[in-house]
């Protein structure tokens, strides 16, 4: 992501996104790290459940809230 500031200017452009500045929205150098991992993570949250965190959400429909939040406010598209 580190060199795609003109892909994202473009996007920008094209859905009428309130923000062309691709860095004032992610960190690039981390997303390229995070995503670039040669391996799994896994994690346990029993530890968390027993100490009585038992609130739970899907991570998969987190992220599609969030995803609908940064829509919603033009900042995806």
């Amino acid at each position: 992501m580190a060199n795609d500031q003109a892909a994202w200017r473009q996007i920008a452009a094209e859905h009428g996104l309130k923000e062309v500045e691709m860095d004032r929205l992610v960190s690039p150098w981390h997303t390229d790290a995070d995503l670039g991992r040669p391996i799994e993570v896994v994690t346990d949250m029993s530890k968390s459940r027993k100490m009585g965190f038992t609130a739970y959400q899907a991570s998969d429909q987190a992220f599609f809230e969030v995803f609908d939040q940064l829509r919603a406010a033009r900042l995806i598209p």
